[in-house]
């Protein structure tokens, strides 16, 4: 399925009104896998689109965000990230390059999500960190 196709379908099916920004902007968190910051989505659609401003950038991923249509990851807490990635997963903040990259979730971690905690508390999300060393910093190593 082409990304622009699969990014109004996700849109609409998380109740987002699709616009053209807004389009845009899932689709490069689609079609982009490094986990990137609002600067960068800024910078790599702003060259096509000439007139989007970085609020408009802020304010539509706060809304993906909000509304299950990305994840905000706060692992570095110099930046904020975005993930158009939704299926379970974990993430590892490489301590010698500086990405983000996805690694599988532990054993068990997904029949957590759907858990009623003691309190009655709902499980609707799990996010888990790594810090670390990727494989490709360890390999050059």
């Amino acid at each position: 399925m082409p990304t622009s196709t699969r990014a109004y379908d996700l849109l609409l099916s998380c109740g987002i009104k699709p616009s053209v920004q807004r389009m845009a902007i899932m689709d490069y968190l689609l079609e982009n896998k490094n986990h990137p910051t609002a600067d960068d989505v800024y910078s790599a659609l702003v060259r096509t689109m000439p007139t989007l401003s970085r609020t408009t950038v802020y304010n539509t991923l706060r809304l993906l965000a909000d509304n299950g249509a990305a994840h905000m990851l706060t692992i570095d807490e110099r930046r904020v990230c975005f993930d158009g990635e939704l299926h379970p997963h974990a993430h590892l903040l490489c301590r010698v390059c500086g990405r983000v990259v996805d690694v599988p979730l532990p054993e068990g971690t997904r029949t957590a999500l759907t858990q009623t905690l003691d309190g009655g508390h709902k499980v609707e999300g799990i996010h888990y960190y790594y810090r670390g060393v990727c494989a490709a910093c360890a390999h050059a190593q």
